[in-house]
């Protein structure tokens, strides 16, 4: 009996374990992404290798596990995988690695990319899915939630505010320093221009826009074609197809393109093979087992891995105006899911009018907490 009982124990723990694993995961494939731009790697030629390696992973996994339930392709579904490669991985990895170029700062990039869910609310109500309902509690947490993480990101944006130096005393303590590009004469982190942090930064937030408008199609893709790691593996497959060729309109040279056995190669497959062909499915497995609630509750962890990781291992300078920024994006992110769970019991309870239940896509915010942006 006793045994019994341990044993639901571990069970129960293993999406939470697991979750932080998905989290850490993606912490670290930051620190790679920086690393590679440190190292003078450009930033299309980045992403259109990650997704390389990504499809390569991806594809024969896709055609094992489900060649024997995956639908014919039709030309709507054809379509929707095009443009979820096109806005879900193709202009939202080219914008949030850009972004983490301008800002030069792993750190920002993460805590903004946070905002996905409420600019997948905004995109929502833009698309008339979702309607805002101010005289219901889940109506005004969700738009209070939105408010609350968009002057979070505003924070982050234009505030820098004192230098918190104990994290760069992790670096000495731990005898980590980064060797790469981008230090100043101090051997810190070089601080990017007040201009290229705030262009970085609404990069950052558009990109969430961008996530959030692939989540509108993929809802749909879904309901079509319902194959998940089918799914992945095409959106991959359109997103390297259509990255490549952005990367080759400004470099044709082999010196972009080359890769030998170092960071750029290392950076490469981490992120197409460990972040996208591990880390998604495990996060798939818990959204299953436990919903995308319980997924996005785990989400603002990846500002706490990415803060020391970057600090540890880039010697990357923490400002006030991050955390305080990351604090009002975490809980506006916090408001807006307390908001999707508080609707969602409302129209279980039948509540909600049948008129008024709009946009099946209104529970999609909290499955894009992770928002690819890592």
């Amino acid at each position: 009996m006793g045994s019994g009982g341990g044993g639901g124990v571990v069970d129960g723990a293993k999406p939470a374990v697991a979750m932080v694993a998905v989290e850490f995961v993606f912490s670290a494939l930051q620190i790679f992404i920086k690393l590679a731009l440190d190292d003078g790697m450009d930033v299309r030629v980045l992403v259109a290798y990650r997704l390389m390696f990504a499809s390569a992973f991806l594809c024969p996994l896709a055609f094992l596990i489900e060649r024997k339930k995956r639908p014919p392709l039709t030309m709507k579904v054809v379509l929707g995988l095009f443009l979820c490669g096109l806005f879900g991985i193709a202009i939202n990895q080219n914008l949030l690695v850009l972004a983490m170029k301008l800002t030069n700062s792993t750190t920002i990039v993460t805590a903004l990319s946070n905002l996905t869910p409420q600019s997948t609310f905004i995109v929502a109500i833009l698309t008339r899915q979702e309607s805002v309902k101010l005289g219901k509690a889940s109506g005004r947490a969700k738009l209070a939630g939105t408010l609350v993480g968009l002057g979070g990101a505003m924070v982050v944006t234009f505030y820098r505010g004192p230098e918190l130096a104990f994290m760069h005393r992790l670096a000495r303590v731990a005898g980590l320093r980064h060797g790469g590009r981008g230090l100043d004469a101090r051997g810190t982190t070089a601080a990017a221009s007040p201009a290229a942090r705030v262009v970085g930064s609404f990069l950052a937030i558009t990109s969430c826009f961008s996530f959030a408008v692939w989540l509108s199609i993929q809802a749909r893709v879904g309901e079509a074609f319902p194959c998940h790691y089918s799914i992945a593996a095409l959106v991959c497959l359109s997103g390297a197809a259509q990255s490549a060729l952005l990367a080759l309109c400004f470099h044709r040279d082999t010196a972009h393109w080359r890769l030998g056995l170092d960071v750029r190669l290392y950076s490469s497959a981490y992120a197409g093979i460990v972040a996208s062909g591990f880390a998604f499915p495990l996060m798939s497995w818990c959204l299953r087992v436990r919903g995308p609630l319980y997924v996005a509750m785990f989400g603002p962890l990846i500002i706490v891995f990415v803060a020391v990781l970057s600090s540890v291992f880039l010697d990357e300078t923490l400002h006030l105006g991050i955390p305080l920024g990351a604090v009002l994006i975490v809980a506006g992110l916090y408001m807006v899911l307390w908001g999707q769970a508080r609707e969602a019991q409302e129209k279980a309870a039948g509540v909600l009018p049948q008129d008024e239940e709009q946009g099946e896509e209104s529970t999609a915010p909290a499955d894009a907490a992770n928002g690819e942006t890592k």
